[in-house]
């Protein structure tokens, strides 16, 4: 079969340990067999950033900012331990951090339903999708050790000279301190990305925090939310019949769960990340049975592998024992990121493909019941087989054979 030709690009962006060793395997036993592939490679292996001094990590984003769609490999965050395993210079910040400030994207993050993976949560129907701020937070923020009693406080000094402190309360003793901040125009876009995802899906959205508590930070997200929708998306979700609702987000966590999902649920970015994780394994089982997309209001768009690198997988894989790791989430990420491209430059071939390797997936694990062990855990039996990585990729291909000689992608 005559192979797809892309119009432009994707960048690419590899990743570390097993998840790097999948992302190998399904380009070449899913995509490359297909699609004429062509990307702007950049490699994040955690080496690979420490000895550009994350430089690599910055050029990564820029490219997306280029070509407008990226795809992106698990990559390792390193800590004091993962500095001291690979020889570090330092603790380097998370790369998944830095392209998401840098792109000022939005995350949205849905599970993979699949008829025979039944949610944990016994009311869930419908997909819960998460859109989760990319910027701020925790994850750019600054921290400290203090030995002894003393006392601090948060300066901030304009552009312009003004300058306004506020204090913390007594410090009785050693302990420690963390600041984090967040922009008002970041703020507005994550409002306006998840009001017209939701428009987009006919689903309802939800925000919630904790103003009651947070009476600055918070407060100041459920001001944004409010006004975006009053001044721009209440017709429009009045007119299609959508809510938009505002929860504490502890009574947000309440009622998720009594919930029977169909909506979008957008959250802080600290928020986001313990959220997304939650319903990834109450709705599969498997963060490997989640996708993980990137908008920003400029278009730029990135999808990626919503797990880890999957450091315990990878030990075995070194001693030459064979995993059963799933590279679901990994090949879902080329799917949309292709799927993304293809609609982009109208390469129709391309979007076919994409749409046809989900369904291939879908099928292995559906209807032949192959799969790997994290899902053949949680699956309604039968389980035909539990494979291997490796394994589970030749079944995906078999199928991914079968569909393509049905209706070839160019039809």
């Amino acid at each position: 079969m005559e192979k797809i030709q892309m119009d432009k690009p994707l960048v690419e962006l590899d990743g570390d340990e097993m998840a790097r060793v999948m992302w190998a395997l399904v380009k070449e036993k899913l995509i490359c067999p297909y699609v004429d592939l062509r990307t702007e490679y950049y490699d994040l292996n955690v080496k690979r950033r420490d000895e550009t001094d994350d430089s690599v990590t910055v050029r990564a984003a820029e490219a997306i900012k280029r070509w407008g769609v990226g795809v992106k490999c698990a990559t390792i965050t390193p800590n004091a331990e993962r500095v001291k395993e690979y020889g570090l210079k330092k603790e380097w910040r998370s790369p998944n951090a830095t392209i998401r400030e840098i792109l000022d994207g939005t995350l949205f993050r849905a599970p993979i339903i699949l008829r025979n993976v039944v949610p944990a949560v016994r009311f869930w129907r419908k997909p819960i999708v998460v859109a989760r701020h990319a910027y701020g937070d925790i994850y750019s923020g600054v921290g400290l050790r203090f030995e002894e009693a003393g006392e601090a406080e948060i300066v901030y000094r304009s552009v312009s000279g003004r300058e306004i402190r506020v204090k913390l309360p007594a410090l009785k003793g050693s302990g420690v301190i963390q600041a984090y901040h967040n922009l008002d125009a970041s703020i507005e876009s994550f409002a306006r990305a998840s009001f017209k995802y939701a428009l987009m899906n006919g689903l309802d959205l939800w925000f919630g925090a904790k103003d009651t508590i947070s009476k600055v930070y918070d407060a100041r997200f459920k001001e944004v939310f409010s006004r975006v929708y009053e001044e721009e998306f209440k017709e429009e979700f009045q007119r299609r019949g959508l809510n938009y609702e505002y929860y504490l987000i502890d009574d947000a966590y309440s009622r998720v769960m009594r919930s029977e999902g169909g909506f979008v649920w957008a959250t802080k970015n600290y928020d986001g990340d313990i959220v997304s994780d939650m319903v990834a394994s109450a709705f599969t089982g498997s963060l490997a049975l989640m996708t993980s997309e990137l908008l920003s209001p400029e278009g730029y768009y990135m999808a990626e592998a919503a797990h880890g690198t999957v450091q315990r997988h990878y030990y075995r894989y070194l001693k030459g024992e064979k995993t059963s790791t799933n590279p679901t989430a990994i090949i879902f990420a080329w799917t949309r990121g292709l799927k993304e491209r293809g609609k982009r430059d109208r390469v129709n071939e391309l979007v076919a493909f994409s749409e046809a390797l989900e369904e291939a997936v879908r099928r292995t694990i559906e209807e032949d019941r192959i799969m790997t062990q994290d899902v053949a855990r949680v699956a309604e039996q039968p389980v035909s087989m539990v494979a291997t990585t490796e394994q589970f990729i030749e079944a995906v291909k078999r199928n991914m054979e079968k569909l393509s000689r049905k209706k070839p992608f160019d039809e």
